[in-house]
């Protein structure tokens, strides 16, 4: 049954889905609402938050309720009207026959469609009010009376115009009589049932209802048009009078043919003029957005022209089908109609005379009113230029050049393409284009001539992995390029992408429309931020209009549409069919109609704001270059800083009030812009002060750009600042001040490295004769990523590289700007090439800052709106600020939804460093988004805000999103707010609040900024390496609350984020160590196991379970107080190997994990394990013996041995404990070799004493961690009695090497840790003593491999320390033991190879004679450590693990020769931080002392690669600093380094005294 015939509360959810479809709710919320199962009694229920809950948005919400609103109101009118007609004593009189008179008998014809005898009165067409119907039609569509339907306007008369249309459900003018005789009467038949009948019946109906109604109005000499298809007044309750709905042709003939009647009806002396004032019939075709049905309304126009009817009258038969003999018959007796009002009626018998009588009468009347109609009339031409002012403006004289446009358009004829001009102008976001010849001759060809582009097809927009970056960067790459999507294919591409018909159009390509228009209006561009401006160069087609619908519909409206056709036939075409979305009206309110493309090039170049003058570049002649837009957009990964910026701004355009407001907005603490400082050299607003750190920066750069005696291609210049101290504005000073000397831009840190350097280096040589002169090229990059920084450095370098050119000054300048909370600090750690940017000002800043106030006070600017720059002249006093913001607060009403916004902005901006929320999220919150329809174009968001949030607010532009965002002042302020509107508000309870706004979390703008700031809130911890002033455990915020609340509130709030954000398994983990840390194991054990359950491979998160049972482990041995039983110990134990066996889950997670290094596992394992041996120790079965040795325990540990005792009870756990040892020894082992590897200087930090309880040992000393972790394991391996028990068997052996690693042997790390003891006698002697436990005669007693290495490193740590010492072997000796590593065929440790480098390099002494063999040697030691360097640094940066050079060539021979780096630290001098630099810099190698020691070697450069000669073979050696090797092919010297990746160079000099013969790099 059809839904429409049954009430609302009987709809099943498949009734619900079709109607809801039929108003035109979108697809996606329609199948939301059926899978929540809405049938009819839930619609009728349905309210606003269960819409938003399922992710409805407001204008669909507001829809469907109006709309369920009126059809439960329709329904309640149809009942009342039922129960009213059904007390009615006329109820029996009730007309269901629209044309049978009143009095004719019933006939079995359907309803609206018979024509009735002639002899008897016409049946009343006008609309019955007395509301007695009450049968509905079957066939009738369920529409309340009371809406209000949309009118239309009736097709011209005597238009043949095939592109009007009629738009369904709209309504015309009610039925008309006679008015002036020229304007034409109508009326109106539904005729929908007959439409369908057979070609006689049709045909009679219709020539019945013509032939009628052109009597009349022939008879009466008006003109007159019937319309069929448009419901007339009699029809059933349910339409509307004049209500367009139309009806099926099936042939177009039947109609025509009907009129043939016309011979058989008219008297045959009137037949032939009958025919010329009767015209054919015209096929308006009736268009509908939601049905693809094809319905026309068929109208016959009526002209009784003066010369063909005058003095004559017009009777006539009427056709009628006789449905018992199914035959067409004529009426009896011909009749004469006339018009009556809006009727057709038959002139009754007494009235004739009169009728005849005024024939005259009319005949006069009418040729007067023909020659009136042919009076020309004039039409007054609208004020198109100022309309088009409105609508691209708002009537201003200049456009916003904020405002974005999409461009909507089809073919482009040659001729017109020479106005198009204005377009390249416009900040044009993608463009439409129905042409598929627009690359070869239209639009796109003369635009990318202009504009760098990006080309798509539809099906690739909408697919966004086909048009961007990654999901972070997804819509980036669309904002720096137009892009230019061809609509329907490109003639000249050569793939499967060719034209279609509009049929094929439809039904392939109208979805990717679709769902492009849907993904940039609800995802990338923000509603207000863009005009889409359709141009209608050329005949409209049917796609061309489904564009404007679908903007038509996501933007709810024409406000940001334009429209602009030369045209008048393309745009009727257009609109014609757009009407079945929006009005013709509304369309001619937003369209510019008829102006000259010319003119419109013209008008809107006038309107622009900024002049189309080039920009120019210096180049290094001391000239300058133009700089086209095209050249500038390809480098879309740099904001170029031109020589003439901002000359283009119309100055003269810009009112006093726009100037002040640039120069306030900087001075509230909006980031500095060029136009201040723009205006400020033309005098037009207020200089801008110049801090000292601003001279600084400029003096380093000056030493940089005259060349130092490094000559890096890359340098830095650091500026550290504290927030809102003025850094971000000192480093835009030194570009402004240095763009017309060097080349000058922004880095956009949102494109990758890669494109960065790529442009880079375009910029670089744009435009240059010779690339080895070119100008230096300076680039800021700010709040950057440390590995950022170092890729893009080196992918600099690199590309230096292979230029092989060398230059005196840098190529590249990075100029580095990041706030920081300690700026000082860190510009001690590198003071030649940082400045620090403080919140103290010298007293001279002070002068500065209070003049400057003094002046802004002057321009009645009030305090309050320059906050920033007040507190600034107060240095950002604490003090200060908390008075202040209390005074701007003082009034606040503390409810209103912007005070809850300023609290949750400020909660973010003060514990989440450069957070900020969007303006589409604040508009949302504040529900301002209902409201965009009835707004102006002017819409301001600051105007909805209370004058307190104006104060606090400030509205950013985000350069990588391009979405408005806000954000408090400043941080301190955002800490003040947060402090003062709390009240007794705990900020757990405000975070909480938070999580549950949907409207902030539901918004799709900048949603995933929004996110990853939350994110941040609870997880980021503070690091001082990124600035912060301290090391936190976890997210300031998150310790506030443990601090200030209790860690349940922190507790709590991180589950409800968890739940919210998707159980998120980063906030389990947070949770479990959360947990821990407060000693509630159980509860973090289970998040442990949650966090793992969604990411079972992440060596941190299995990190985090190890580290929950290594907390527990240690809980239980510390704190349980009570007496140990059999149970407590297993139930201990089991706990700490649950904690290894979770480290070792991490560690082989860790070697899957390609992007980094985590060897967290393997210190946790040691940590647990040798905790473990000393819990083990004190339990009474391994008591220690009277010599103070565990002998017990070793034995049960390294045997087969198990204590009666405890047999039975620790039954599950014997064997894991009997392989505690080697796993120990593993970890130990992997973590010695990887100290080996990499630099580990964290520990010097700890020279600040308020660190040294805060820090883990592990981290920040990791040498001495595993010095004093090796010792302890050690010391429970040692037995003297199994010794002697063993006889020298595997077990003595092992003990020999336990009594190795407690005397601080053992591993390669622990033994060159004897080299940065400060007392070397003490370290000669325990070496000495740790080589009295190996074999007296290696060479005939076969060492194990690892002890064979550890002992070959001990002679060459000894020989560093005490050269003398009489327990040295002679360098032969040990290269006879070594070369086991190299005839080997089982793999050996890196620290093997790294001895064979050290050992086989070309020795003065030993090395007489070239011997190839030797070579061969170093050639596989050096392949080996490079492929296990690599297999070790995976795909880590190196800047994150630094490889650390132990071994330095020196002067002397045998192992005299091997110096330790250490030994060149202890000759230089300064602090800490000096060395540093000195080592950074390389100025260590200017000092006498060090040169003297160290031998410098030989070799040679080839492509930018360095070589040196071994024994015979030449060997590739790694430079320290890639752009120390000098392009081309020289002879150089260095000095020769030793690391675990193979021999490294360290400074590189271009020999100036070269000799005539040089066989070796010795």
């Amino acid at each position: 049954m059809d839904y429409r015939t049954l009430p609302v509360n009987k709809w099943d959810e498949n009734d619900v889905q079709r109607w809801l479809e039929s108003i035109g709710i979108k697809k996606e919320y329609v199948e939301k609402l059926y899978v929540e199962e809405v049938t009819g009694p839930a619609l009728m229920e349905l309210d606003d938050s269960f819409l938003k809950g399922i992710g409805m948005k407001g204008g669909q919400i507001h829809m469907l309720i109006r709309k369920r609103n009126e059809l439960l109101q329709l329904q309640q009118n149809a009942q009342q009207a039922k129960h009213s007609s059904s007390k009615r004593s006329d109820g029996a009189d009730v007309q269901t026959d629209p044309v049978r008179p009143r009095n004719a008998p019933t006939q079995k014809t359907s309803s609206g469609d018979s024509c009735g005898p002639v002899d008897k009165p016409s049946g009343d067409n006008r609309a019955s009010t007395s509301g007695k119907r009450h049968r509905r039609s079957s066939n009738s569509q369920l529409k309340s009376t009371d809406e209000v339907l949309e009118l239309s306007n009736c097709r011209p008369f005597r238009s043949q115009n095939t592109d009007f249309k009629y738009v369904k459900d709209r309504v015309l003018a009610p039925e008309s009589g006679v008015s002036g005789l020229i304007t034409p009467c109508h009326e109106y038949k539904s005729f929908a049932t007959a439409a369908e009948l057979n070609r006689n019946q049709l045909q009679s109906k219709f020539a019945c209802e013509v032939i009628r109604f052109a009597s009349a109005c022939m008879n009466i000499r008006t003109n007159g048009t019937i319309h069929f298809g448009i419901m007339d007044s009699v029809e059933d309750r349910g339409w509307k009078h004049g209500q367009i709905i139309g009806i099926k042709v099936k042939e177009r003939e039947y109609y025509v043919d009907a009129l043939d009647y016309i011979e058989k009806c008219f008297c045959e002396s009137v037949q032939e003029i009958a025919r010329k004032c009767i015209h054919p019939p015209v096929f308006v075709e009736v268009i509908s957005k939601d049905s693809q049905e094809q319905r026309f309304v068929v109208e016959v126009d009526i002209e009784p022209t003066s010369s063909l009817v005058k003095n004559r009258f017009f009777e006539v038969y009427l056709p009628k089908y006789n449905e018992g003999s199914q035959k067409v018959t004529l009426t009896k007796d011909r009749a004469l109609y006339q018009r009556v009002g809006a009727k057709s009626e038959p002139i009754k018998h007494n009235n004739l005379a009169t009728f005849f009588q005024g024939l005259q009468d009319r005949d006069a009347q009418r040729e007067k009113a023909e020659l009136s109609s042919t009076d020309v009339h004039t039409e007054i031409s609208q004020n198109l230029g100022r309309k088009l002012s409105i609508l691209l403006n708002d009537g201003k004289s200049y456009m916003d050049d904020s405002l974005r446009y999409i461009l909507v358009t089809n073919r482009c004829e040659k001729n017109d393409l020479k106005y198009t001009n204005f377009l390249m102008h416009l900040n044009i976001f993608c463009v439409f284009d129905f042409d598929e010849d627009s690359n070869v001759s239209g639009l796109y060809s003369k635009y990318k001539e202009h504009h760098a582009t990006r080309s798509y097809f539809l099906q690739d927009f909408s697919n966004e992995s086909k048009t961007g970056n990654p999901s972070s960067q997804k819509h980036l790459c669309l904002f720096d390029q137009t892009s230019w999507i061809f609509c329907n294919g490109r003639s000249d591409f050569l793939g499967d992408e060719k034209p279609c018909d509009e049929n094929t159009w439809i039904r392939t390509k109208k979805k990717y429309l679709k769902k492009a228009i849907t993904r940039i209006c609800d995802e990338i561009l923000p509603k207000r931020s863009f005009i889409v401006l359709f141009l209608l160069l050329s005949p409209v087609q049917k796609p061309l209009v489904d564009t404007f619908q679908e903007f038509y519909t996501e933007m709810n409206g024409t406000e940001y549409i334009v429209c602009i056709a030369e045209s008048r036939e393309n745009y009727g075409k257009w609109a014609n069919l757009a009407q079945a979305s929006c009005s013709i009206e509304t369309l001619e309110q937003c369209s510019i109609v008829g102006m000259k493309l010319s003119h419109v090039d013209t008008t809107i170049q006038t309107m622009l704001p900024s002049t189309a003058q080039p920009r120019h570049l210096p180049v290094s002649t001391r000239g300058l270059c133009t700089l086209p837009s095209l050249e500038e957009e390809k480098l879309f990964s740099l904001e170029i800083l031109c020589i003439d910026q901002c000359d283009d701004i119309k100055l003269d355009l810009l009112t006093e009030k726009e100037i002040q407001e640039v120069e306030q907005n900087f001075y509230r603490g909006r980031k500095i812009i060029w136009e201040n400082f723009w205006l400020a050299d033309k005098r037009r607003c207020g200089e801008i002060i110049e801090r000292e750190a601003c001279k600084d920066a400029s003096k380093l750069l000056d030493d940089i750009l005259r060349g130092s005696g490094l000559n890096y291609s890359v340098a830095k210049l650091k500026i550290f600042h504290h927030p809102g101290s003025g850094g971000s504005t000192i480093a835009r000073q030194v570009l402004w001040k240095r763009r017309k000397d060097l080349r000058c831009a922004v880095i956009k840190t949102s494109y990758s490295p890669a494109t960065v350097c790529e442009h880079a280096l375009a910029f670089r040589d744009y435009e240059e004769k010779e690339i080895s002169h070119c100008l230096p090229v300076l680039l800021l990059i700010e709040d950057y990523d440390e590995d950022y920084l170092e890729e893009l450095r080196n992918e600099l370098m690199d590309a230096v590289a292979t230029r092989k050119i060398n230059s005196p000054r840098p190529y590249f300048i990075l100029m580095c700007c990041r706030r920081s909370n300690d700026p000082e600090r860190l510009c001690k750690a590198s003071p030649l090439d940082t400045v620090a940017v403080t919140h103290k000002l010298t007293d001279s800043e002070k002068s500065l800052f209070r003049t400057k106030l003094e002046k802004l006070k002057q321009k009645d600017v009030k305090p309050e709106f320059i906050l920033t720059f007040v507190l600034m002249c107060e240095e950002f006093n604490e003090t200060y600020v908390r008075d202040f913001v209390g005074h701007i607060l003082q009034d606040i009403d503390r409810s209103s939804r912007d005070t809850c916004l300023m609290r949750y902005v400020a909660l973010l901006n003060f514990y989440v460093p450069n957070s900020y929320v969007s303006l589409s999220h604040c508009e949302a919150f504040l529900g301002l988004g209902v409201y965009t329809e009835m707004k102006s174009r002017a819409y301001d968001f600051k105007s909805h805000l209370s004058e307190q949030a104006r104060m606090i607010f400030i509205e950013l532009r985000e350069s990588t999103t391009y979405i408005s965002s806000v954000r408090i002042i400043h941080c301190l302020v955002a800490k003040e707010i947060l402090h003062q509107l709390s009240g007794n508000e705990p900020q757990s309870q405000l975070a909480m609040t938070l999580l549950q706004e949907k409207t902030l979390f539901e918004n799709r703008f900048g949603r995933e900024e929004f996110i990853k700031f939350i994110r941040d809130l609870f997880i980021r911890r503070d690091k001082r390496s990124r600035g912060d002033n301290t090391d936190t455990l976890f997210s300031p915020f998150i310790e506030h609350v443990c601090k200030a609340e209790d860690c349940e509130k922190a507790i709590a709030v991180l589950k409800a984020a968890y739940e919210l954000l998707g159980r998120d398994p980063f906030f389990a983990q947070q949770l479990a160590r959360l947990h821990y840390n407060n000693e509630k194991f159980e509860d973090a054990e289970h998040w442990a196991g949650v966090a793992k359950s969604h990411l079972p491979n992440d060596s941190y998160i299995l990190d985090t379970e190890g580290q929950v049972y290594r907390k527990w482990f240690s809980f239980t041995v510390d704190k349980m107080t009570q007496e140990d039983t059999p149970e407590s110990i297993i139930q201990k134990i089991e706990i700490a190997l649950k904690a290894m066996k979770c480290f070792r889950a991490a560690q082989q997670a860790a070697k899957a994990e390609r992007d980094s290094m985590n060897n967290a596992g393997y210190f946790g394992e040691v940590e647990v394990g040798c905790r473990l041996l000393r819990f083990l120790s004190t339990v009474d079965v391994f008591r220690r013996s009277p010599e103070g040795e565990y002998s017990e325990l070793v034995k049960y540990l390294i045997t087969d041995y198990i204590p009666k005792d405890i047999e039975k009870t620790w039954g599950r756990l014997h064997s894991r404990l009997k392989g505690l040892r080697q796993n120990l020894y593993n970890a130990l082992e992997w973590i010695s070799e990887d100290l080996s590897y990499f630099q580990t200087d964290k520990n010097h930090e700890k020279e600040e004493e308020d660190e040294k309880d805060e820090k883990e040992e592990q981290i920040y000393n990791p040498r001495k961690w595993l010095k004093r972790q090796s010792e302890v394991y050690a010391k429970f391996f040692i037995s003297t009695s199994l010794i002697e028990d063993s006889n020298g068997g595997p077990e003595s052996q092992l003990i020999r090497r336990m009594n190795i690693y407690k005397s601080g042997g053992g591993s390669v790390t622990n033994i060159l840790s004897f080299l940065t003891d400060k007392k070397e006698n003490r370290s000669a002697e325990k070496l000495e003593k740790i080589l009295g436990f190996y074999t007296e005669n290696p060479l005939r007693d076969r060492l194990e491999d690892n002890d064979l290495i550890n002992y070959i490193l001990c002679h060459i740590t000894l020989a560093c320390l005490a050269p003398g010492s009489a327990k040295l072997l002679p360098v032969q000796t040990l290269r006879e033991l070594s070369v086991r590593f190299f005839k080997g065929r089982r793999p050996f440790p890196a620290s093997a190879h790294f001895l064979l480098t050290l050992l086989y390099w070309p020795d003065e002494a030993l090395d007489k004679e070239p011997n190839p063999d030797k070579d061969e040697i170093l050639i596989s030691a050096l392949q080996t450590l490079k492929r296990l360097y690599d297999i070790k640094m995976k795909d880590v940066p190196t800047r994150k693990k630094r490889i650390y050079t132990h071994f330095f060539l020196g002067k002397g021979y045998g192992l005299g020769k091997i110096v330790h780096k250490t030994k060149i630290d202890k000759l230089i001098s300064g602090s800490l931080d000096e060395r540093r630099m000195k080592w950074l810099h390389g100025t260590v190698w200017n000092i006498a002392r060090i040169r003297d020691i160290l031998k410098r070697v030989s070799g040679w450069t080839k492509d930018r690669n360095l070589f040196i000669r071994g024994h015979m073979k030449e060997f590739p050696i790694l430079p320290l600093h890639r752009d120390s090797v000098p392009p081309g092919n020289e002879n150089v010297t260095f000095y020769l380094g030793f690391s675990f990746n193979g021999l490294v160079a360290f400074n590189i000099e271009v020999e100036t005294n070269p000799t005539i013969s040089r066989p070796q790099g010795i």
